[in-house]
């Protein structure tokens, strides 16, 4: 199933600073392309740190080497935007720089970037979900379930052949950018599952 990459929404012209960088120029750099946040690299485009808005509140007429956040929390471009957003609330910031396989800086992704990914328009989320998760997936006609999506939220309806093949969609659909929320009406026909759980009691077995 294919997933937005963070390769696809970064930003590859990167503002960045070096360790030797003076506050009052970090500070300008910020102000002049109005961001909240510098990576710091070494003479080989390697990520060594972060200077952020909050960095130089916090102390004055310090370089970028004694105001940066070490380590740098990094992500590849090939990262989907999902484990990105995870990175993000973990560490807890809010920009991440992006490095290629050798480590070097190659763009920069923020919150706000990975929020676009919930904008996608319902009608594209239903697309996906048919194609990508039906019928790639799963292997199912297009039609063989009922898609309904609004403001993100997935609602799927039907009955199809096993209780496994419910859950499955479910979860896939879960991991479909975009989507927001799944609501769960599927029904099956056998249960060939010993899994329980009480917020699937509503199945219909026939």
């Amino acid at each position: 199933m294919k997933h937005m990459k963070v390769g696809g929404l970064m930003t590859d012209n990167v503002v960045s600073a070096v360790p030797a960088t003076s506050f009052r120029d970090v500070a300008k750099l910020l102000a002049e392309h109005g961001i909240s946040g510098v990576p710091i690299v070494d003479d080989d485009d390697h990520v060594v740190g972060v200077v952020s808005e909050s960095d130089l509140l916090a102390r004055h007429e310090l370089t970028a080497r004694d105001l940066m956040t070490v380590p740098a929390v990094t992500v590849h471009a090939e990262e989907t935007v999902a484990d990105a957003a995870r990175l993000m609330v973990r560490r807890g910031v809010e920009r991440l720089p992006v490095v290629d396989e050798e480590e070097r800086l190659v763009g920069i992704v923020t919150r706000r970037d990975l929020l676009c990914v919930y904008l996608r328009p319902d009608s594209e989320i239903r697309r996906r979900l048919r194609e990508d998760v039906l019928t790639d997936a799963m292997s199912l006609p297009g039609y063989a379930v009922d898609v309904h999506v609004l403001d993100g939220v997935v609602t799927l309806g039907g009955r199809v052949r096993r209780r496994s093949q419910a859950l499955m969609l479910v979860g896939l659909a879960e991991r479909v950018d975009g989507v927001v929320a799944v609501v769960d009406r599927l029904s099956f026909h056998e249960n060939d599952t010993r899994l329980t759980s009480p917020a699937r009691t509503h199945h219909d077995v026939s």
